[in-house]
């Protein structure tokens, strides 16, 4: 075999060369490109060409001769002197010593043919193509083929058929299938096998498929059997909805023929699970109490909440109070509500607490029932203790009027107990009225209401009244202290020694009713702080403010003064004690001045945060331009490509979604001029853009109206108000500064402060540079230095890249619609529509 392929090859790769040659040819596709009759003559000349290098290849071919193995043999195995013939061969003598002679002669050569080898064939190929032109071939071979591709076979068949023209290949048939889950579960589309398959979706999902191509006539989709046809989009394209309720079978037949079956499984959606992470209590500090929660749902929550029911009164109304959730629909979430019912009717009752989770659903979860002692207020005033006290019995029997009224009636009767207050006392008299008059089962809730606030206003009305008893108890005291010191400087020494008793046991007392004036005013103030701002009342000693032990102190020397009979050191004490005290008085009327800048800035906070709420909702309204403008085009671009097609019912945009897009932009309008309004009374000046934003929104309204195109308008008024939020930011920064002492230094976080205005000891100016290139959000823009934050990569696109950015989208769906185009270019531009 190896003589004969040592023959063999070097006659025939001329052959193959030619047919290489050919080959790649006809799968560049240049036969295609000439005439018929050059496309023959090409085929003769290859056919001859063919024939001559056969002919002249295969002529003097001769089988190996029958010594040429042997010789081959003894070659390629290294053997010397032929030991192959000498075993065919016999010895010439027939004496005895020739015989043993050629045996040990035959002996050897039998011994050395042991580790005959054939070796490799060796035909010599090189030596005839001296330039390697079989490589080239070979090469030339590979990259034509890969040129061809899949359409190799048919340029080799239309090469060697030059007569045939390739018949139009019908369009392919294009299945898109998949299933939407319903809106609440937030879950992307599930796109199914275009060659069937089982899969399982959510309960309430509903399932799309689109059929364009292919021959035959309507599909039909054939649900668990029941057979429905598909609706016509144009001639070759089809589309069909089914909502999936259950669980079903879904398969596509057409002319009479099955395309593709799925086998579909609802899955049901479980509803919330919800319970106390820990048994709920009265919080550490304060009237609230303390809920720990975590709840958690498949498909995420939609709410949560507690219900409270009185435990006295298993048919009264349940109370709910709405717990906080993390943005978005989170699958699981915990947090610890600490809501203060110390103001409501049931506060000092017993109530079961239960809390109750909400999916996107409607689906329900509750927790196990829990009770505790609401939380109730401390009231001094004896008024406001009886009040409570039927507010509360009212909460346990609304039907137990005779005993409040009863109680109304002594309490009225007795003015002096509420300082014969008459605001009070008609307060009083028109409860007790109601209660006997009104059988409304809704005027028990109002009655305590009233209740509630008269015992408020006596209780937080007590500073008030302390107030009136100090300055009398301190006039009191300065007259009996004056009288003493005329007595003094008017008497000789005998008439001194004579003083009575009764003076001075006057001025012993008038000084401990000062004292006793004083304490219950600390005590009023301290506990109307506590109420205000949940702290106690201060001794700065760098303000000298009021404490016990000053108090003592001072009111023990005027008695030993008076006792001495030293009016004036008396004097002079009370004089300190006063002046402590009208510092005591500045510093809670700086406090409340405190209060007032801690509220007005807030206030602008709030705006602030309003303005970052107007500028998504305007970010809304220009994306819904956008897509009707998207659809506008898309519409147009169909009835160009088919202008003899109607536009079915429902195609054409409703003139109704321009005219709500006015009515949302004329409400966004008003919304702008009351927080312009509102800044400005806190600040005292308003942005200017605002105002060109005001007139942009104004625009934009007018050209909706009348079905125009207003986002240029919106994109203006979008652009103004993010200037005008940043304007607004550093308003607030110069106006207002860091965090007063005291507040919560983390207050300013989340509310809209877009120029870190909690950022301390940086000062006003260096406050406003960080402000500067920002975005209402605090993102600094594009442009600004720095712009990729926390060396990110991650920044904001500018108007020209998402204008740039929708031209490429609405070029790729112009594209995709049209289906002329090659299937490679189809399905990368759908690969690329689906991504994006």
């Amino acid at each position: 075999m190896a003589l004969w392929w040592e023959a063999l090859w070097p006659r025939l790769w001329p052959v193959l060369g030619v047919v290489g040659l050919f080959l790649v040819v006809a799968l560049l596709g240049l036969p295609l490109l000439l005439p018929r009759w050059l496309h023959l003559l090409g085929l003769a000349g290859f056919a001859l060409a063919l024939v001559w290098v056969a002919r002249r290849a295969f002529r003097g071919l001769r089988p190996p001769a029958p010594g040429a193995a042997d010789r081959r043999l003894e070659r390629a195995s290294g053997l010397r002197h032929q030991p192959l013939e000498t075993l065919d061969d016999h010895a010439a003598g027939d004496d005895p010593l020739s015989r043993a002679v050629w045996a040990e002669h035959q002996r050897r050569a039998r011994a050395m043919i042991g580790r005959l080898r054939v070796g490799i064939p060796r035909p010599g190929l090189a030596g005839l193509d001296r330039r390697a032109l079989r490589g080239a071939l070979v090469v030339a071979l590979v990259a034509s083929a890969g040129v061809a591709g899949e359409e190799a076979p048919e340029r080799l068949r239309r090469a060697f058929l030059p007569q045939m023209a390739l018949p139009p290949a019908p369009e392919a048939l294009r299945l898109e299938a998949w299933v939407t889950p319903p809106a609440y579960t937030r879950a992307p589309p599930l796109f199914l096998d275009a060659g069937g398959g089982a899969i399982t979706v959510p309960t309430g999902s509903r399932l799309h498929l689109a059929l364009s191509g292919g021959s035959g006539g309507v599909p039909d989709l054939l649900v668990d059997g029941v057979a429905a046809p598909f609706r016509g989009l144009d001639a070759t394209s089809y589309a069909a909805e089914a909502v999936l309720d259950h669980g079903l079978t879904a398969a596509i037949r057409r002319d009479g023929s099955e395309l593709v079956r799925w086998v579909l499984t609802a899955r049901a959606d479980a509803p919330p699970v919800v319970a106390f992470s820990e048994p709920p209590a009265r919080a550490a500090r304060g009237l609230a109490i303390r809920l720990p929660w975590r709840a958690e749902d498949d498909w995420g929550l939609a709410s949560v909440r507690a219900d409270l029911r009185l435990v006295g009164r298993p048919g009264a109304a349940p109370m709910a109070v709405d717990l906080s959730l993390p943005a978005g629909a989170a699958k699981q979430a915990r947090g610890t509500a600490q809501p203060d019912l110390s103001a409501h009717p049931w506060a000092g009752l017993d109530v079961a607490v239960t809390l109750v989770a909400t999916d996107g659903a409607g689906q329900e979860g509750q927790s196990e029932p829990a009770v505790l002692t609401l939380p109730e207020r401390a009231f001094s005033h004896p008024v406001a203790q009886a009040l409570i006290a039927q507010r509360r019995a009212l909460s346990l029997d609304p039907s137990a009027r005779t005993a409040a009224r009863l109680e109304l009636d002594r309490i009225t009767g007795n003015p002096e107990t509420f300082e014969d207050d008459v605001a009070i006392f008609l307060t009083l008299r028109a409860a007790r009225a109601r209660l006997t008059r009104d059988r409304r089962p809704e005027a028990v809730p109002e009655v305590q209401e009233i209740f509630w606030d008269v015992a408020v206003a006596l209780e937080e009305g007590r500073t008030d009244r302390t107030a009136r008893a100090l300055a009398e108890a301190r006039q009191a005291l300065r007259e009996a202290l004056e009288t003493a010191r005329q007595r003094e400087e008017a008497a000789t020494a005998r008439d001194q020694e004579a003083r009575p008793d009764a003076e001075r046991a006057e001025a012993e007392r008038r000084i401990q009713e000062l004292r006793e004036a004083i304490r219950r005013h600390l005590e009023a103030l301290a506990e109307r702080l506590q109420r205000e701002n949940g702290e106690a009342l201060p001794y700065d000693p760098a303000n000298r403010l009021m404490d016990q032990r000053d108090l003592d102190r001072r009111t023990e020397r005027m008695r030993e003064a008076n006792r001495e009979d030293r009016p004036r050191d008396a004097q002079q004490e009370l004089a300190e004690l006063e002046r402590m005290l009208d510092q005591l008085e500045q510093g809670q009327a700086s406090r409340g001045e405190s209060a007032e800048r801690q509220q007005r800035r807030e206030r602008g906070q709030q705006q602030m945060g309003v303005m970052q709420d107007m500028v998504r909702r305007q970010q809304a309204l220009l994306d819904q331009g956008h897509q009707r403008a998207e659809a506008a085009d898309q519409r147009r671009q169909t009835a160009r490509r088919q202008p003899g097609r109607q536009p079915p019912a429902g195609e054409e945009a409703s003139p109704g979604d321009a005219a709500h897009d006015a009515r949302v932009q004329r409400a966004l309008r008003r919304a702008l001029g009351e927080v312009m309004q509102q800044f400005g009374d806190v600040t005292g000046e308003v942005p200017e853009p605002l105002g060109r934003a005001d007139q942009a929104m104004r625009d934009a309204q007018a050209r909706l109206g009348a079905g125009g195109d207003a986002r240029p308008d919106q994109q203006r008024a979008l652009r103004e108000l993010a200037e005008g939020s940043r304007q607004m930011a550093q308003q607030m920064q110069r106006q207002f500064g860091q965090s007063e002492p005291g507040d919560d230094q983390g207050e300013g976080e989340g509310e809209g402060m877009a120029d870190g205005d909690q950022q301390g000891g940086q000062g006003q100016a260096q406050s406003a540079e960080q402000g500067q290139g920002r975005d209402p959000l605090g993102r600094r823009a594009r442009e600004a230095p720095g712009a990729a934050e926390n060396n990110g990569d991650t920044r904001v696109p500018d108007e020209a890249e998402l204008l740039r950015s929708r031209r490429i989208q609405e070029e790729l769906r112009r594209r995709g619609a049209e289906r002329a185009r090659p299937v490679q270019e189809l399905d990368y531009i759908d690969r690329l529509l689906k991504r994006f």
